[in-house]
């Protein structure tokens, strides 16, 4: 099972390689809505630091949103995906292996980007260390939530306002906890707390949303 893992996971990197304009969408809106932000916004340190947690979490979400409606659409076209469900490997390990690789591509590039984008509004160091952490955290758990959505609608075109809808219920308490952790460190508070509350949802996530998106990509298949 990891060789399997591990042929996906190279498998997708190699894909996105080839289509790396594709692949650099989310991030580069990321660094687009959050450099922008501060050029709408009062340009004073203390209104950039009050609201820099927010907005940058809120970009980090809607830029994993972004690039999830193609996660499968690909395989499903050109029956690639058949193929995964009638092998005798579990489904499980495809699905896990993909939201590894659709991190590594939309996410990990996000997570780099993020000490830049804080000091534009005016983060301490540890709050900006804070920041990095939680999206390291966080941004996992928002992949393996968002490819439950996306194998539910993975047979249906022009999905992405259902997707939407279907998994940013459950990346509310990822947001939130992300933001306010990054807002307790900025203040000077210890935000320990909530790391841990972030890694028991990317816990949660690791050992049961691979099984729930090979599921619902049974599903969307039959």
């Amino acid at each position: 099972m990891l060789r399997l893992l591990l042929a996906v996971v190279t498998r997708e990197l190699h894909i996105a390689w080839r289509r790396w304009g594709d692949a650099a969408t989310p991030w580069l809106f990321f660094a687009l809505v959050s450099s922008l932000f501060p050029l709408a916004l009062s340009p004073t340190p203390e209104t950039l630091r009050l609201l820099g947690p927010a907005v940058l979490w809120v970009a980090a979400l809607l830029s994993t949103l972004l690039s999830l409606n193609g996660l499968y659409r690909a395989d499903v076209d050109d029956g690639t995906m058949e193929q995964l469900l009638i092998r005798a490997e579990p489904l499980t390990v495809v699905m896990l292996a993909k939201s590894i690789a659709h991190w590594l591509v939309a996410c990990a590039p996000i997570v780099a980007l993020a000490p830049l984008v804080g000091l534009a509004y005016y983060l301490p160091p540890g709050a900006i260390v804070v920041l990095c952490v939680t999206l390291l955290i966080g941004t996992p758990t928002l992949c393996l939530i968002g490819a439950i959505g996306a194998a539910l609608t993975a047979g249906l075109r022009q999905a992405s306002g259902l997707l939407a809808l279907l998994v940013l219920p459950m990346m509310l308490p990822v947001l939130i906890f992300g933001a306010r952790a990054t807002d307790l460190a900025a203040g000077g508070n210890d935000p320990t707390g909530i790391f841990y509350l972030l890694g028991a949802l990317l816990a949660l996530s690791l050992s049961l949303a691979p099984v729930a998106a090979a599921a619902a990509i049974r599903i969307a298949l039959d």
